[in-house]
């Protein structure tokens, strides 16, 4: 059987998880998923056939990272994989509030993480695969807030918006290969995640959007986990996939 890859970080919770476990729910799937914790329950979830493996690695750390996950590629032959998919899917938050509130090791931790951990990662998944004659894909998990600043997410923004720009850009250089990887940064919808609860009780008087996200709880427009990692998958599986390197999953 010919079978499909799909690296995701940030697997052990929120919509990483749910990603992750709908992703094992198919015989063919081979997961690895990449998170501080491990998430004991994603392998009882997977399919007869399925195969879920998870490195406990802090993103923080992503030489470390990407060197493992290079290594790792290189030790598979290519053609095992009719499919090879990244998802860059986590993400951190520094203290709410303005800037020059959050200590130096705290907004290194948030970018490293962020940002820089998704562009060694699909630097190291391209270098890797370069010549796999699978079906490659990279999808970034951006934020509205990469295309939109808020007053007390300067961080979260900045990665966010970096990761946009870095799909674009990788987009541009793997349009010029004979089977270049197709990459999209995509904004996955307003869920209800850890990360929202943080939001909402955060000190308003540091985040003058704080109000918005309570409203957006109490009034019901966040999406399940489940839900949007039904559609993040249904995204990255269409065949127009890359046609656009930014996107955002509800104007699909």
């Amino acid at each position: 059987m010919t079978r499909r890859l799909f690296i995701v970080t940030g697997a052990s919770r929120g919509m990483g998880a749910a990603i992750a476990g709908q992703l094992l729910a198919r015989a063919d799937c081979t997961l690895l998923g990449i998170s501080r914790r491990a998430n004991e329950t994603l392998a009882a979830k997977a399919a007869v056939g399925a195969v879920c493996e998870q490195w406990t690695m802090d993103l923080a750390d992503p030489v470390a990272v990407a060197s493992r996950l290079q290594a790792w590629l290189e030790g598979h032959d290519g053609r095992e994989f009719s499919a090879a998919r990244l998802i860059n899917n986590a993400g951190v938050l520094t203290r709410i509030g303005a800037l020059e509130h959050c200590t130096s090791e705290e907004l290194s931790t948030a970018i490293r993480a962020g940002l820089e951990a998704p562009l060694l990662l699909t630097a190291a998944f391209l270098r890797a695969t370069a010549n796999w004659p699978s079906d490659r894909r990279v999808l970034n998990i951006s934020s509205g807030l990469g295309r939109r600043a808020m007053a007390g997410q300067a961080t979260y923004c900045a990665a966010k918006a970096g990761m946009d720009h870095l799909s674009r850009a990788v987009a541009l250089d793997q349009a010029g290969l004979a089977r270049g990887a197709k990459i999209v940064s995509l904004a996955p919808g307003v869920i209800d995640t850890d990360m929202q609860a943080q939001l909402r009780s955060a000190d308003g008087e540091g985040f003058p959007d704080q109000a918005n996200f309570v409203r957006l709880k109490e009034s019901g427009q966040l999406t399940s986990s489940h839900d949007a990692a039904a559609r993040v998958i249904a995204y990255l599986e269409r065949a127009d996939f890359g046609a656009s390197p930014v996107a955002d999953v509800r104007d699909a």
